[in-house]
């Protein structure tokens, strides 16, 4: 029998992956999304997508067990940290609340059958960091420091609490910054990869705006990702965090030499006060043993990354 995999965010970059990914290997992928996901992503014109709130735990509910699917893959979130800080309340309810409504219908699915449940956590909640804790390990105690990785240290305590009260089984990916196409200009790389398209196409001055330039962070490609968490799903321990990362960081400043170089432009670099985070950690690197211990290997490079990202937004500009 087919397996049936039911993908929350499925319009989000992430999910997007998953869902490539799952029906490559022949699974029935179904997704959720909300209605507003239709203004930036036509996958929402789908058949197999849901448009739901995760929010409305009962239209959840109805359409959960009305699919029973044998995997939960739950991405919807409000995904940016910096945009944490003006959204604070919209954070905390659709990350903590959403993925209570997720964990709840598949409580109640297991009564019927045995599903698995990912769910999206963070590097963000390793929060108040040195560069002397890095690389960071699953059982280091997490001291979150912005609204977003505060909202994550709960979704991620939500689901040791369904495991260990409920025996649902729950895996916790502790995702690092996952880069990849058909994402918004909302984090450091799209927005640099964004203008310097811009500018290649002549539809903006040579001169690109950018925040904190000296912070480092543990990126990995999203195909790399989406390939870890199935993994985790396949050989891990349900429960246990496992740090979705590279064990390599970049400076951002390394990041935008890079995307300069690929995009073949010459740009002016001027640092924008309204880019800087009120929380930003100099170094934000992950151990990758856990995952690595599982069979991981990483297959894309950075270069190979950011080469598709430019090359995607010559695309959408």
């Amino acid at each position: 029998m087919t397996k049936k995999v039911l993908i929350t965010g499925i319009t989000g970059m992430v999910g997007q992956h998953f869902a490539q990914s799952f029906r490559a290997d022949g699974y029935e992928v179904w997704g959720i999304a909300r209605v507003s996901a239709a203004s930036r992503n036509e996958a929402i014109q789908d058949p197999s997508v849901i448009r739901c709130d995760i929010l409305e735990r009962d239209a959840l509910m109805r359409h959960v067990m009305g699919l029973e699917p044998d995997l939960i893959i739950h991405m919807a979130a409000q995904a940016f940290n910096g945009a944490s800080w003006d959204y604070e309340y919209t954070t905390h309810m659709t990350n903590y609340q959403g993925t209570l409504n997720v964990l709840y219908c598949a409580r109640e699915l297991k009564e019927k059958k045995d599903v698995k449940v990912l769910l999206a956590c963070s590097s963000a909640e390793y929060g108040d960091i040195t560069p002397q804790d890095c690389p960071l390990k699953e059982d280091r105690l997490l001291k979150p420091h912005t609204p977003y990785g505060v909202s994550k240290a709960g979704v991620e305590m939500l689901g040791y609490q369904y495991f260990a009260n409920y025996g649902l089984k729950v895996y916790l990916p502790r995702m690092f910054i996952h880069v990849g196409t058909g994402h918004p200009p909302a984090t450091a790389i799209q927005n640099f990869a964004r203008q310097l398209a811009l500018i290649r196409a002549g539809k903006m001055a040579p001169e690109i705006h950018v925040g904190n330039l000296e912070s480092a962070r543990d990126f990995i490609d999203v195909r790399d990702g989406v390939a870890a968490m199935r993994l985790l799903l396949e050989k891990g321990n349900p429960g246990e965090p496992v740090n979705i990362c590279t064990g390599k960081a970049y400076k951002i400043s390394e990041i935008l030499d890079m995307l300069v170089e690929i995009s073949e432009t010459d740009a002016k670099v001027i640092t924008d006060p309204d880019l800087m985070r009120a929380a930003d950690e100099p170094l934000l690197l992950g151990d990758d043993s856990r995952i690595k211990a599982l069979g991981f290997e990483q297959k894309y490079q950075m270069r190979d990354t950011l080469t598709d990202v430019f090359n995607d937004w010559m695309g959408r500009i």
